[in-house]
């Protein structure tokens, strides 16, 4: 077990035998065709549905496909990384149990706390806008009068993201196959509403709204400037990073998150059949699907009304349902609320199937309580699906969602990142592993991986990382507080010696 103090490692081969270990044993249920679903399920809801109009409007014009584009080029150099490692090491807990193995136990913990942002923060940001739809479709339904929170003693309690997240515990804590088949059925209701947008939406587009296809960049008193325009257009001296060029790469950094989620596939491979095949299946096989979903959808909504209208305006982002609406065809908009209501179901269970098995792995492994890795008599991880769904719950009952797209844009990008050196450093080391899937042209695939994550990461704000980097200290707080003296590689090092 090579490796001492903050950077000892845990080997592969102890990571697979952990999987057998009695008590924390995942039922092994997953198909390929199951692991497509989730990633499809996780992948087409936030962004798709809101995050393409608001970025055309506020960002990046008609040019926002290209914006999808950059955005799917980097996920996909990055999804060919964890398709190798997924199918070397399949092992519950994604980029966490990757990073354990060539990075060593720090870099491990620190990429798990990261992935918290991704998951746990995600689902909490993503419930509540669900319970917004959710308000919207009852609103059809019963009349204006109707919403989704109340107000108790002062305090506002969002009791539509409370129902969706206390359904979802019960579902995800009964087991993963029964999570995949509810996210089946609901996922083809919400790929349905997508094709509906493209081809119907077709019969509106004019090709006027086209141009300019790349809108000139605004001036730095109406664009983001300061700690809100990007760090790319801070250090090349640009005044803002509101259309033109730098508006482009912010906007591809933005939509980066409508592709966030597809990694989730990787964090179920503990429970997969064959493994090896089925998970570089699924995670490549769900960002082929969204990536030409989103560009289609893209193209017709910015051709359906120009993109002055889709901006931000009073605080309140538009959305796909807007360019029907703009359009006078308004029972297509609510058709396409309710799948929107339908299609976030799916995105928060899959985001809280993801923190789950990343908070098992690292119980598992002792950084956290080891009570959390018990397995109930249905193979799932009862207790940590409570715990985390409990904590996704109180952020999204009691807080309101704020812009945390780039907060988990940043953490999932810097997990990209390790995830496309280790599988470099696990090809030297571990040369004769197993592998179902190998990475072609390697080097050069992990290289051009790490460099295009890096280039999105420059064009978030300088206010997001200065959020990140107070989230990583606090995690690092947490890791030599209790993690460090509770490792059981730790002891094992120690008892070896």
């Amino acid at each position: 077990m090579p490796g001492t103090g903050l950077w000892r490692t845990k080997s592969v081969d102890q990571s697979i035998k952990d999987t057998d270990e009695p008590g924390s044993r995942l039922r092994r249920d997953l198909s390929a065709w199951d692991l497509t679903v989730f990633g499809v399920a996780v992948v087409i809801g936030a962004g798709i549905f809101t995050l393409t109009a608001r970025t055309a409007g506020d960002l990046a014009g008609p040019s926002v496909s290209v914006a999808f584009v950059l955005a799917a080029t980097a996920c996909g150099l990055a999804a060919l990384c964890y398709a190798e490692f997924a199918s070397t090491v399949p092992v519950a807990g994604s980029a966490y149990t990757f990073s354990y193995a060539t990075f060593g136990e720090f870099a491990a913990w620190i990429i798990g706390w990261d992935l918290v942002l991704e998951f746990a923060v995600g689902a909490a940001a993503v419930a509540t806008g669900w319970s917004e739809y959710l308000r919207t479709v009852l609103g059809y339904l019963f009349g204006d009068g109707v919403t989704s929170s109340v107000a108790v003693g002062g305090l506002t309690v969002n009791w539509g993201a409370l129902l969706l997240i206390v359904v979802l515990t019960v579902v995800l804590a009964v087991g993963t196959k029964v999570s995949s088949r509810v996210s089946m059925v609901i996922t083809a209701i919400k790929v349905g509403i997508v094709l509906f947008v493209i081809f119907f939406g077709l019969t509106f587009v004019r090709g006027e709204n086209y141009s300019p296809f790349l809108p000139p960049a605004e001036s730095g008193t109406t664009g983001a400037s300061g700690v809100d325009q990007t760090v790319f257009s801070w250090l090349a001296g640009g005044q803002s990073s509101a259309f033109g060029v730098f508006g482009l790469l912010a906007a591809a950094s933005l939509v980066f998150f409508a592709f966030i989620g597809f990694d989730v596939v990787a964090t179920t491979a503990e429970e997969t059949r064959n493994p090896r095949k089925a998970v570089p299946r699924g995670i490549l096989g769900s960002l082929v699907i969204v990536t030409v979903l989103y560009v289609a959808v893209s193209l017709v909504v910015t051709g359906m009304v120009p993109y002055t209208d889709l901006a931000t305006t009073g605080g309140e982002s538009r959305t796909l349902a807007t360019a029907f609406a703009l359009n006078d065809v308004d029972w297509a908009a609510n058709v396409i609320s309710v799948g929107a209501l339908a299609g976030l179901t799916t995105v928060v269970m899959v985001l809280m199937l993801g923190q789950v098995r990343v908070l098992f792995a690292m119980s598992r492994d002792g950084l956290l309580p080891r009570a959390l890795a018990r397995t109930g008599t249905r193979g799932t991880p009862v207790r940590a699906t409570i715990l985390v769904g409990g904590l996704v719950a109180a952020a999204a009952t009691f807080f309101p969602a704020g812009k945390l797209e780039e907060m988990v844009n940043v953490g999932t990008l810097f997990a990209f990142i390790l995830v496309s050196g280790g599988v470099m450093i696990l090809r030297r080391t571990h040369p004769d592993l197993p592998r179902g899937f190998r990475v072609p042209a390697l080097p050069v695939i992990g290289v051009a991986a790490i460099v295009a994550c890096l280039w999105l990461m420059l064009n978030l704000a300088v206010l997001t990382w200065i959020r990140f980097a107070v989230w990583m200290v606090l995690g690092v707080v947490v890791y030599f507080a209790y993690g460090r003296r509770h490792s059981l590689v730790g002891r094992r090092v120690t008892n070896d010696r």
